[in-house]
């Protein structure tokens, strides 16, 4: 049908433009108050009569309900970023992430000018153990273009879903990449879990990694709590690095953990909706624990609603740099067809009273833009660069001036740590040979490797033997030459990274993250702010 209909919505745009004119100089005309006919079709509602004359007057034949699912997300991108209309096809991927699991190589992706590109890797899941990396357009999948032929985001799902064990070959175009990039992936079960890992750093510091605020996040996140807590936990690292968001009663359930009863966590009003205060309650289990909030640019809507209230109520320090700027709340309307509109219809704000959405009067590519922007302008590695609206200055109970307008901004500023990046590590990574690498040393290896009874044993052992050296011969037959000078400069990040994954491949992420960690200078930041206190 679409194909058929090809030249309507090359041509949809001149139509409309012609019978608005024609609309113009007829009420020039015609008596005021009068309803303008144009082959009977009333024209006191413009949307659903231009529809009509299309269907009924338009040179080939043309399917309304079509017409109408191309005008809607129109319409709703005039409005604000994040109000959106999710058709019934998509319904259901679209929600899975934060509700079950499912079999599939563990992406999420977006279909945009029908490229489809990888928005994000589940943690642990085919895609990410295989290199696949967020930013990657997947042009083939098996041997199937798929990229430049209009393939709908429930087409691509078919495609990419199937049972446990069996294979699917994308091949992606990835940034400063020639040639086509090839993956073979094992689809496997994509457990949906929202904590990461927990784990204690050492003595009494537990550290919690939370990647979406899901339906389960808060009975995950007090399983973890009570775990660590049995190993001594009196400081709490909370990991929202990355986090996204999801559902706002996940993140104010996780803030009523560390917020005595009375404490406002949030607030949400609109212009049709009236103000509603979420208050904490006597349940929280971590009323005494010390807690640090890591945040970056990515972390957004529940994160930050997380991340403000604990700002905002003095009961913690947010480390990292300056977050999203998402402050709008959807409201979900769900249609007979099995479709559904998520709606923006108020705002929320911190207990202080601020709101940090982000202007987006520019339109939604200028807003996310920048997020690339904030690169350009040196914001991530220099505080000082940052540009806060003094206008929106709000102070908590403690006298901490926080500000509104742009994002959480953290206590304790961390720049993005660029120090042993190299042109050599980063087409390294580019190229997916770090991944790669790993992935055959571990499938080469796997039976040795599984002898390690902890990732602990097998970190061990992968420091005594040469990776890089390893590394560096296998890159090379991959197309990557040798370059002296950077390899040194970046040794330690590579080998980090190689033992990262080799781990990860064995022992998932309960051995990644500690590793990985290792040079992490947001997560040493703030174990050193509570060695301090």
């Amino acid at each position: 049908m679409f194909e058929k209909n090809k030249r309507l919505y090359v041509y949809l745009p001149i139509i409309l433009s012609v019978i608005f004119i024609l609309g113009m100089f007829a009420g020039r005309y015609l008596p005021g108050g009068s309803l303008v006919f144009i082959h009977n079709i009333p024209l006191n509602n413009k949307l659903e009569s231009i529809i009509e004359y299309i269907q009924e007057e338009y040179v080939d034949s043309v399917s309304k309900d079509e017409l109408i699912e191309l005008s809607i997300p129109a319409i709703l991108q005039n409005l604000d970023p994040h109000s959106v209309y999710i058709p019934a096809a998509e319904f259901n991927q679209v929600n899975e992430p934060l509700e079950g699991e499912f079999e599939g190589i563990g992406v999420e992706f977006n279909i945009q000018k029908d490229t489809i590109i990888v928005v994000n890797t589940i943690a642990g899941g085919p895609s990410e153990r295989r290199g696949v990396m967020a930013g990657d357009r997947i042009v083939k999948i098996n041997d199937t273009l798929v990229a430049g032929v209009k393939i709908a985001s429930s087409d691509v799902m078919k495609k990419l879903k199937g049972k446990k064990d069996s294979h699917v070959k994308i091949s992606v175009k990835r940034k400063n990449i020639k040639e086509l990039i090839l993956f073979d992936i094992t689809r496997d079960k994509i457990p949906l879990v929202s904590v990461d890992v927990a784990f204690m750093v050492k003595n009494d510091i537990g550290y919690i990694k939370i990647s979406k605020f899901a339906r389960t996040t808060s009975e995950e996140f007090r399983k973890a709590v009570n775990a660590l807590k049995e190993k001594g936990m009196k400081k709490v690292i909370i990991d929202l690095r990355g986090n996204g968001g999801g559902y706002l009663d996940a993140a104010t359930n996780m803030a009523d953990e560390f917020l005595k009863k009375g404490d406002l966590i949030v607030y949400t009003k609109g212009r049709a909706k009236p103000q509603v205060n979420t208050f904490a309650t006597s349940n929280g289990t971590c009323q005494n624990e010390q807690v640090v909030v890591l945040v970056d640019e990515w972390s957004a809507s529940a994160s930050e609603i997380f991340a403000g209230a604990i700002q905002d109520n003095d009961r913690g320090t947010i480390i990292g740099r300056r977050s999203f700027g998402k402050g709008l709340v959807q409201e979900p309307i769900f249609f007979h067809d099995g479709s559904s509109l998520r709606l923006t219809v108020a705002r929320y704000y911190t207990p202080t009273g601020r709101c940090i959405q982000r202007p987006y009067k520019n339109g939604a590519l200028s807003y996310y833009e920048e997020i690339a922007s904030r690169y350009y302008n040196g914001e991530l590695n220099v505080k000082d660069s940052v540009k806060l609206n003094n206008s929106l200055q709000f102070n908590t109970p403690g006298g901490k001036i926080v500000y509104g307008g742009g994002g959480i901004m953290p206590d304790i500023f961390v720049p993005a740590d660029t120090t042993d990046i190299t042109n050599y590590f980063t087409q390294a990574v580019n190229l997916a040979l770090v991944y790669r690498f790993a992935f055959d040393y571990t499938d080469q290896n796997r039976n040795f490797l599984k002898t390690f009874s902890t990732w602990q044993e097998l970190d061990k052992h992968l420091n005594k033997i040469d990776v890089l050296t390893s590394f560096i011969y296998f890159a090379g037959k991959n197309g990557l030459a040798a370059n002296k000078a950077d390899i040194e400069k970046s040794g330690v990040l590579l080998k980090t990274h190689l033992k990262a994954y080799i781990i990860r491949n064995i022992f998932n992420d309960k051995g990644f993250y500690p590793v990985a960690l290792s040079i992490d200078t947001v997560f040493k930041s703030a174990v050193s702010f509570f060695d301090k206190k």
